[in-house]
């Protein structure tokens, strides 16, 4: 059934218009019908916004009233916490390629797997991106076009490029 619920997804509700759309706002409902079908665990409420790409939703886990932003580019392992908003174009990587030894080229090492986790009530900036191993607090907000790459404790205000905390939330 997943891999029809997929088909269905990327073939069609991928393309519905946004649900900021006051005529489209059945096109919400049907994508997060179709993802949550895909994803390991979705919770209440959640938005999976137009162009939005997961994969085939294994090991992504989101929760109630979170969303997934218009064309964003999410993959699992992936944890999302409660009533996380997701701008337009946030990547999140959980994959790399690993380039340990020198005597081999790094496209025939392989690849490692880091899951990535997010906090509650976390608010990520358009164009973010956020990087393999990365655990990101709660009450977090992330600036546009950031790039994470290391944990960011609860409570932070991070931006910049690599993202560095600009002060704490009170």
């Amino acid at each position: 059934m997943k891999k029809l619920y997929l088909i269905l997804y990327y073939g069609f509700g991928r393309y519905l218009p946004a649900s900021t759309n006051s005529y489209f706002k059945w096109c919400r409902k049907v994508r997060r019908v179709l993802a949550s079908k895909c994803f390991d665990r979705c919770g209440q409420n959640v938005n999976i916004e137009k162009g939005a790409y997961f994969g085939t939703g294994t090991g992504i886990s989101i929760g109630n009233g979170s969303g997934i932003g218009v064309n964003c580019s999410v993959h699992g392992p992936l944890t999302i916490g409660d009533n996380v908003m997701m701008g337009p174009e946030v990547t999140i990587l959980t994959s790399n390629h690993k380039f340990d030894r020198l005597d081999i080229p790094m496209r025939h090492q392989g690849m490692s797997i880091e899951p990535v986790t997010i906090g509650n009530d976390v608010w990520i900036g358009m164009r973010s991106i956020i990087l393999p191993g990365v655990n990101i607090g709660d009450k977090v907000i992330i600036g546009a076009g950031a790039v994470v790459t290391k944990d960011i404790p609860n409570n932070a205000i991070v931006g910049g490029v690599p993202a560095k905390i600009i002060k704490y939330r009170e």
